[in-house]
């Protein structure tokens, strides 16, 4: 057995208030969970790339030409339907 499944198998073997705990300290433990660190590290990173830059100009365009095809979000958009 790997020491990843002895962690594993602890992890399952907590009761419900240590797993609660676990999960808050967790992105502490693994800085890379955090997922807003991680998009930010992406954002800041000066490689250039084509792809990603040619398919947001493309996006940029067809909206230009046709805005109606993405209509604005509204608050109401978000209302859960009862």
């Amino acid at each position: 057995m790997s020491t990843a499944e002895e962690i594993e198998d602890a992890i399952r073997a907590l009761p419900d208030k240590e797993r609660e705990k676990l999960i808050q300290d967790l992105p502490s433990l693994l800085p890379e969970l955090n997922a807003e660190a991680a998009w930010s590290r992406i954002i800041r990173d000066p490689r250039p790339r084509p792809a990603l830059t040619a398919l947001g100009d493309a996006i940029e365009a067809q909206l230009k030409a046709k805005p109606e095809a993405l209509p604005e979000i509204r608050d109401s958009d978000f209302d859960r339907p009862s």
